[in-house]
């Protein structure tokens, strides 16, 4: 990486390791791609869930500004890598196949342990929503409390979001936002069966968005479903985009 930098290069970097470095852009093109234009050397991918939530809460930030927000994440195994993906696929045919890329056995199961504990009892992917969503939304007294969970699911997470807004919300109106957002699919006819799922985003650039609803908790609250191809939009794509915009 520092050979590439002194060699004038631009580096698009899809680790965790730049990313809260103060003088590199951490970059997701809709929201803040004046951010990467700016750059010389090394920028940024966000991590996968991170991405695939502020798809949808960004574009909500911007018509009622974002306070805080509880979030339960539902990631797939392919977060993990193929051995995740085929100890799940053994797991299914074998119910007694032993676990030994996750603690415990994932097929017919969640795992509320997504990444390594840290002593304020959160994990550091759970932490990464504040941190990283606070740089890329240039929003430093932004909130998140968030849990993230292990699915028996192949490919796309989803991610249940309550929000709270300083200005007075409608399901109307944030349906009119997040209709036009870039990058993002408003599928919200529950009545119909129709929302947003793992199976129907898998492999499409764009996430989806639907179950919106006034929050019950909050005053000025949204709760909301978003899913998005991880390997996608929460990885590759987005790492992508960025060298298209440059």
């Amino acid at each position: 990486m520092p050979i590439a930098c002194q060699a004038d290069a631009i580096v698009i970097d899809n680790s965790s390791a730049f990313r809260m470095e103060p003088h590199v852009p951490l970059v997701i093109p809709e929201i803040n791609a004046e951010d990467a234009r700016q750059q010389r050397g090394v920028i940024a991918n966000p991590n996968c869930t991170t991405a695939v939530t502020l798809m949808a809460l960004y574009p909500l930030h911007r018509a009622f500004g974002l306070r805080r927000i509880f979030a339960a994440s539902y990631q797939a195994v392919s977060g993990s890598g193929a051995r995740a993906m085929a100890e799940l696929e053994q797991q299914v045919h074998d119910r007694q196949s032993p676990p030994k890329v996750y603690p415990h056995p994932i097929a017919f199961n969640v795992l509320p342990h997504v990444d390594s504990f840290l002593e304020n009892g959160y994990t550091k992917e759970e932490m990464k929503m504040q941190n990283e969503g606070r740089k890329i939304m240039h929003l430093p007294e932004f909130r998140a409390s968030v849990t993230c969970v292990r699915v028996p699911v192949y490919r796309a997470h989803s991610v249940a979001v309550s929000a709270e807004f300083e200005r007075k919300v409608s399901v109307d109106h944030a349906h009119e936002v997040l209709a036009k957002a870039p990058g993002l699919e408003l599928v919200d006819e529950p009545q119909q069966n129709c929302y947003p799922m793992p199976l129907s985003v898998t492999g499409r650039d764009h996430c989806a968005v639907g179950r919106v609803r006034l929050d019950c908790a909050f005053e000025n609250g949204l709760s909301f479903w978003v899913v998005g191809d991880q390997l996608l939009k929460g990885a590759a794509l987005n790492a992508v985009q960025i060298a298209e915009l440059l």
